[in-house]
C-alpha cells in the first residue's frame, strides 16, 4: 500500500467535502495528513478546528503533521510517495509559486520535491481566473505537478472563483504517479 500525504489549507468551505475524499482514498492509501496552521487555528461557520482535525486523524488512523519541523523529515526519509494539497488556497498557490516555506503544507511540498515525487493540487479559490490564474499556469508548467480537474463553482456570483472537482481525487492521484496530468483540466459543472 502507498503511503500519501493529504496537505489540508485553509478553504474552510470545502472541508465536509475532503472528509468524503479521505474516506474513499483510505481504501486504497495510507494517508497522512498535514494541516496548515490556518486550518488548525480558526473556528469557521463551517465548524471547530480540533473538531475537523480529529474527524481527519480518525479517518486516516494518522497522526496529523501540524508543524514544519514535523513536515521536513517526509522526503529526506521518503516517508510519503506522493502529497495531495487539497484543497490548495490561492494563498498557497502563490507561496508554492515563490518557493515560501511557512508552514506544514509548503514544508511537505518542499519535502517532497526534493526527491522528484508528484505533487498533485485540488485547488480552491475566490481568484483562480483572477490573480491566482498565473501561479496556476505557473506550477500546471512545473515538474511533478498534477491538479485535479476544476470548475467555476458560481460564475454568476464569483466569476473568478474555482474549485476542484474533488470527486476526481482518486482518478488525478493514479494519473500523476504515472506522471499524466488528468484531462481535461477544466471541467464544466462539478461533474
Amino acid at each position: 500500500m502507498k503511503n500519501i500525504g493529504l496537505a489540508i489549507t485553509g478553504s474552510f468551505c470545502t472541508h465536509q467535502k475532503i472528509l468524503d475524499v479521505l474516506k474513499e482514498l483510505k481504501k486504497e492509501y495510507n494517508i497522512i495528513p498535514i494541516f496548515s496552521e490556518s486550518v488548525l487555528k480558526y473556528d469557521t461557520r463551517f465548524g471547530k478546528a480540533k473538531d475537523f482535525l480529529a474527524n481527519v486523524e480518525k479517518i486516516c488512523s494518522n497522526n496529523a503533521i501540524k508543524s514544519l519541523k514535523e513536515a521536513e523529515p517526509l522526503g529526506p526519509k521518503n516517508i510519503i510517495d506522493l502529497l495531495v494539497i487539497a484543497p490548495c488556497t490561492g494563498n498557497t498557490l502563490s507561496k508554492l509559486c515563490c518557493g515560501t516555506t511557512d508552514n506544514a503544507v509548503l514544508m511537505a511540498t518542499k519535502s517532497l520535491l526534493r526527491n522528484n515525487k508528484p505533487i498533485v493540487i485540488g485547488v480552491s479559490t475566490n481568484d483562480g481566473l483572477g490573480f491566482s490564474l498565473k501561479n496556476i499556469a505557473y506550477l500546471l508548467n512545473s515538474k511533478n505537478f498534477y491538479f485535479i480537474p476544476f470548475y467555476q463553482d458560481d460564475p454568476q456570483n464569483k466569476p473568478k472563483s474555482i474549485k476542484a472537482n474533488f470527486d476526481l481525487t482518486s482518478k488525478t492521484i493514479k494519473d500523476a504517479f504515472l506522471g499524466i496530468q488528468t484531462q481535461p483540466i477544466i471541467k464544466q459543472g462539478e461533474k
